[in-house]
């Protein structure tokens, strides 16, 4: 599909797990018509997709039980907008690491990102960050049971970290030679596709959601 620039944009959001209704909110808020997507005919008709937070294997399967891995991967070839948050992250990542064997990734970013990175559910925490691209101050985050982005490709615009000091499930050893890092990145671009680490649906501040919409009206 294609939309006029200035123009309402049709998103999508993945409606197989997660924070659906709080994207399709947020969308709301942000200038797009947000329509929900289960079915292959429904992401025809979408200009861009989210791909909301909840169990990343989980949805990996469901994507392949509802018939929409493969047109979606090849939507997202052809330069459909992408945004995911959370398990979205792990999903457009095109490797994941203490994922299940079997898990698919869509392949969308040139990044290798780590679940449950940060911690179990009891390690969730709030942060404000400096978000590259969003005007009007930090970003508050909310992390649960959040990937990080432990590589990214040249092409990958990094927008936003979080200094490691602030971290307490920070205790993925690496290289010892390389000694502590500096920050763990939580928020990548790469062309049309933006993913972040964080949950920007349940905060009410859906300047994330515009920076997206932004991308959906431009591509």
């Amino acid at each position: 599909m294609a939309t006029a620039s200035g123009a309402r944009p049709t998103v999508g959001v993945l409606a197989l797990q997660g924070a659906v209704r709080e994207h399709v909110a947020m969308l709301e808020r942000a200038g797009a018509h947000a329509v929900p997507v289960r079915r292959e005919a429904e992401l025809s008709q979408v200009d861009g997709l989210v791909l909301p937070g909840g169990e990343s294997t989980t949805m990996s399967r469901l994507l392949e039980s509802f018939e929409l891995l493969e047109p979606l991967r090849a939507r997202i070839a052809d330069g459909m907008p992408a945004f995911g948050s959370c398990a979205g992250l792990i999903l457009l990542a095109r490797q994941a690491l203490d994922g299940r064997p079997d898990q698919q990734q869509l392949g969308g970013l040139d990044v290798v990102v780590r679940r449950n990175a940060f911690g179990r559910q009891v390690d969730s925490f709030e942060v404000d960050l400096d978000f590259a691209g969003v005007e009007g101050g930090p970003v508050h985050a909310v992390f649960i049971r959040a990937p990080w982005v432990e590589k990214a490709g040249a092409g990958v615009e990094v927008l936003a970290t979080v200094p490691a000091a602030l971290v307490s499930g920070d205790s993925v050893p690496e290289d010892p030679a390389a000694g502590e890092p500096e920050a763990r990145i939580v928020a990548v671009r790469q062309g049309s596709v933006l993913a972040t680490a964080f949950h920007p649906e349940i905060t009410g501040d859906e300047r994330v959601h515009r920076l997206f919409v932004e991308l959906v009206r431009e591509a």
